[in-house]
């Protein structure tokens, strides 16, 4: 969304100033959960990214925020000397120095924006409930359909190379099979991982993803198979497992519970070793073809 001042109903002098990231998903949500009220809806300019994210890498901040407070000339359309924010942006925010720069006090209401309206209606009091983030099979769940999208954008290739691949050495039942076991790596990463994370052992996603993606490799074996020689065998096990891996890796930027270091560490330690994974799958695939 552009950044700038948005009016949602009929907004006054007096009506509250509400501040959100220009991530479409972010506005689409705010705004439908104050349908119906007179607000001020003040859009930061965070290159699509997510308030908590945009925090983070400082574009949710103290220097955007002024400067959408000046450009929209706020202090002529609002009488009061309030701003409303979401709590994941506090870290990118020093409220002191907006207060310093604009004039304008800094509040931060609530950290999900369906709790705005009862956030208002209290007299602008944050309650504990509001400040509490939690991260339940439902929160988790809502987050898969978007990681799926993201994920077949990144595998198609892959899938029709396996598809065709398959159909010219062994038939199209091959093919096809082939697609079924890669789809299903996939949705073991993106998934099923997600919906067990508080179950599957160890702090790592990239360890979380390998277990989902070893019990698929066992389902694949009972059902379709995992090859015809020893080579093939070994290669599917490995090349499931690394993109089952991956795309629960993919997972930890949707969690509320890893921090920027975290992942980063895991960037270093854990992709260097999917990437030797993957490619060992792809030269054992190779040799069992060609032998």
């Amino acid at each position: 969304m552009p950044p700038g001042l948005y009016a949602i109903g009929t907004p006054d002098q007096n009506s509250a100033v509400i501040v959100t990231a220009n991530y479409k998903l972010s506005f689409d949500i705010v705004r439908s959960s104050l349908a119906g009220r007179n607000l001020w809806l003040l859009v930061l300019e965070t290159f699509g990214i997510n308030v908590w994210c945009a925090a983070g890498k400082g574009s949710f901040g103290t220097e955007e925020l002024v400067r959408r407070v000046d450009q929209a000339e706020l202090a002529n359309l609002v009488q009061h000397r309030t701003l409303l924010l979401p709590i994941l942006g506090a870290p990118g925010v020093a409220a002191h120095e907006v207060s310093r720069q604009t004039g304008f006090r800094v509040n931060y209401a609530t950290i999900r924006a369906s709790d705005l309206p009862a956030y208002l209606d209290n007299g602008m009091q944050t309650t504990e409930a509001m400040r509490e983030l939690t991260f339940s099979l439902r929160d988790r769940a809502v987050l898969i359909p978007v990681e799926l999208v993201q994920a077949l954008k990144s595998i198609l290739p892959f899938l029709i190379s396996v598809f065709l691949i398959g159909w010219w050495t062994a038939g199209l039942p091959s093919g096809v099979y082939g697609c079924i076991a890669l789809l299903g790596a996939m949705l073991a990463g993106t998934a099923v991982a997600p919906l067990l994370l508080p179950w599957l052992p160890g702090p790592s996603f990239t360890l979380k993803g390998v277990v989902t993606g070893l019990l698929w490799c066992g389902i694949c074996a009972i059902t379709i198979g995992l090859g015809s020689s020893p080579l093939a065998v070994l290669g599917t096990l490995l090349g499931l497992t690394a993109v089952s891996a991956f795309f629960a890796f993919n997972f930890t930027g949707c969690t509320p519970f890893t921090s920027l270091s975290g992942v980063r560490k895991e960037m270093q330690l854990a992709l260097p070793k999917l990437v030797v994974v993957g490619l060992t799958a792809a030269i054992l695939w190779g040799c069992a073809l060609l032998g």
